[in-house]
């Protein structure tokens, strides 16, 4: 088993603590994205899982053997653990070539020859690098540098691949590419990996399980990505995945009206008794008409990019986006410019209790 625990672990520096009573369980064979803003511990947790650092407090444990225990000060050595790791700035050697590096591994193992060919090429080819065994990192791209370090990283058969931020490097199209590379190589081996990551696209993209953690070093919520997105269990969560779009409602009378305004909330209503909430929905969610029914609304950007139209909406004194895509703009004439009036619908609302602070008003 390649499972990971961790078990009450705490972390701090200069007496800053960074993790405090930290608890986590990774499912052998399962992708899990962390998932946070810089600053966070992601990195430190991620160290310490790799041994790189002991725990100031609390037990890890790797396929349920004790490999870090601060309580007896007992830490396995990183070469002991059983893992892999892939570092944001690629760490291959520039001295070597795609061989070498990849076979260090295995040499510093003291692996026999003939199977470290083999397993050495065979990694190449599992990363799509056949061919280029011979040439220096100098004469390689960002993106195939990485595919170094992973093949480089996956080449002695790990239970469990820590990866922290490998794709920061890479350009746009690069970072989409690998990372649905390195979602297809997790499925193939069946290796547990533990994704670092600040960048939401990639966590919601990659992760069977994503686990949010707040700039405290607290974990938010634990769950899939369709769960942690669709069913945000605050408002941290739901802000912090995408584009985030909040109302204030407000419940007067047993009627339900936007903020402290006379305009009627037109949208469902929340399951819970009180008078101040917080409406949540996101830009696909809301649903666009010229007119009739439905919150009126007064289009202040429209910005058109390809695919989609992205427009930035006034809905009494808050403003909001929506997008849609653009060939139903033009069928369904919803072409808006600047300062036309609309109306709107919402396909879906995530409630929140109280009032949240709401920056982006008019």
């Amino acid at each position: 088993m390649a499972n990971i625990e961790i078990r009450n672990v705490s972390k701090g520096y200069g007496g800053r603590a960074v993790l405090s009573n930290l608890s986590l369980e990774l499912n052998d064979g399962e992708c899990f994205t962390l998932l946070g803003p810089s600053g966070c511990g992601k990195t430190v947790l991620t160290r310490l899982i790799a041994g790189f650092e002991a725990p100031d407090a609390g037990t890890i444990l790797i396929g349920g053997n004790i490999v870090a225990d601060a309580a007896t000060g007992d830490s396995l050595p990183t070469d002991k653990r059983g893992l892999g790791m892939v570092f944001q700035d690629y760490a291959v050697w520039p001295h070597m070539t795609v061989f070498d590096n990849i076979a260090y591994p295995l040499k510093i193992a003291g692996i026999d020859a003939e199977a470290l060919k083999r397993r050495t090429l065979e990694s190449i080819e599992m990363v799509g690098l056949k061919n280029l065994e011979e040439r220096l990192p100098s004469q390689l791209s960002g993106g195939q540098q990485q595919r170094v370090a992973l093949a480089r990283a996956l080449v002695h058969e790990p239970g469990i691949l820590l990866l922290d931020e490998p794709l920061n490097n890479l350009d746009a199209n690069l970072r989409e590419e690998m990372r649905f590379e390195i979602k297809a190589l997790q499925q193939k081996l069946g290796v547990t990996i533990l994704y670092v990551t600040h960048d939401q696209e990639i966590a919601l993209g990659i992760a069977d399980r994503i686990a949010i953690m707040d700039a405290d070093g607290r974990i938010r919520q634990i769950g899939t990505p369709e769960e942690v997105y669709e069913k945000s269990v605050d408002d941290y969560v739901f802000r912090f995945l995408g584009i985030a779009n909040l109302l204030p409602v407000r419940r007067r009378n047993d009627d339900l009206f936007l903020g402290d305004t006379g305009e009627a909330w037109t949208g469902e209503t929340p399951a819970t008794t009180g008078d101040r909430f917080t409406a949540g929905f996101r830009p696909s969610d809301v649903i666009l008409a010229r007119e009739g029914e439905g919150l009126p609304g007064i289009i202040r950007r429209a910005s058109f990019l390809g695919a989609q139209i992205d427009y930035l909406i006034d809905i009494a004194g808050t403003l909001i986006r929506a997008t849609l895509p653009s060939h139903e703009g033009v069928a369904r004439d919803l072409m808006f410019v600047e300062n036309d009036p609309c109306r709107i619908h919402l396909a879906s609302v995530q409630w929140f209790p109280g009032d949240i602070v709401v920056t982006n008003r008019v």
